[in-house]
């Protein structure tokens, strides 16, 4: 992996990487904060929302004065391959550049490089904890609309890879959602027993390990109702027994002003979970 750039933070570094992907077949960026502390430091994968970026969160969140606090690495992946030459990539923000929903992809002409599930959970994984000092035995995910479904659904799947699993208003049921439908029926086809694989609501119903789950929710948030199905993810973990907590904000919205206004809490989830 390349790194692009470097800039001094809190007494660590916020560094941008680029690096030739086998998964996705093209270049693929992402950013990431060292801290000061020195050693194997835990970890924080970072998954973004729709048209982002590895550059959102880790420009607008304030996410390095709280990881440099408690001793975070940081990991941002940018949200999807870029480049690909697929027709009408670029033509939707809500479906190909910008919006790889955190799935691989099984349906033409998408299959071949929006791998992103695969991408975060292995190479992506491989690669920065072998040229970053992270301790792989301490590791959290994290994310935000998009991205936090991607948090929910990655962690749910992989509890032996993740500790501890938050989100800011996440994509809780993609499969009731104009976005996941989209999204799902592009990318897996028309058959919903596909789709449940990637729906947080419908992995929670049958999951044995009980992850520690934190969720925050503004309830001023133009998306609630129709895309985002926090009531309806709420219901499923306690029918299932599942103790997710999940927070609802009065006033707050879906965007990095909530996110960074709560982040320190989450990073502090993160830190107690991956303590034990």
């Amino acid at each position: 992996m390349e790194k692009t750039k470097s800039y001094k933070q809190f007494g660590g570094f916020t560094n941008y990487y680029s690096h030739q992907s086998k998964v996705t077949g093209t270049k693929m960026n992402f950013a990431a904060y060292l801290p000061p502390k020195a050693g194997p430091a835990p970890v924080l994968y970072w998954l973004s929302g729709l048209t982002c970026t590895e550059e959102n969160f880790i420009t607008k969140a304030y996410a390095q004065l709280f990881a440099a606090r408690t001793g975070f690495i940081v990991v941002a992946p940018d949200t999807s391959p870029r480049g690909a030459g697929i027709s009408g990539e670029d033509d939707s923000y809500d479906l190909g550049s910008g919006a790889g929903f955190y799935v691989d992809a099984t349906r033409g002409p998408w299959a071949i490089n929006y791998k992103m599930y695969s991408y975060v959970t292995e190479e992506l994984r491989e690669l920065v904890e072998k040229n970053l000092p992270i301790d792989s035995n301490r590791r959290a995910i994290s994310g935000h609309s998009m991205g936090g479904h991607g948090a929910l659904t990655l962690g749910l799947r992989n509890p032996g890879l993740y500790r501890s699993i938050s989100a800011f208003a996440p994509i809780c049921n993609p499969m009731r959602a104009p976005w996941g439908k989209k999204a799902f029926t592009a990318y897996l086809g028309a058959n919903e027993q596909d789709w449940a694989k990637y729906d947080a609501t419908e992995l929670v119903k049958n999951v044995k390990s009980k992850t520690p789950i934190l969720i925050d929710q503004g309830l001023d948030d133009e998306f609630l109702k129709d895309q985002l199905h926090t009531d309806t993810f709420e219901q499923a973990c306690k029918a299932a027994g599942y103790p997710a907590i999940i927070r609802r904000r009065e006033g707050y919205d879906h965007s990095y002003f909530f996110i960074s206004t709560f982040l320190e809490e989450h990073f502090a989830f993160h830190a107690e979970q991956l303590s034990r």
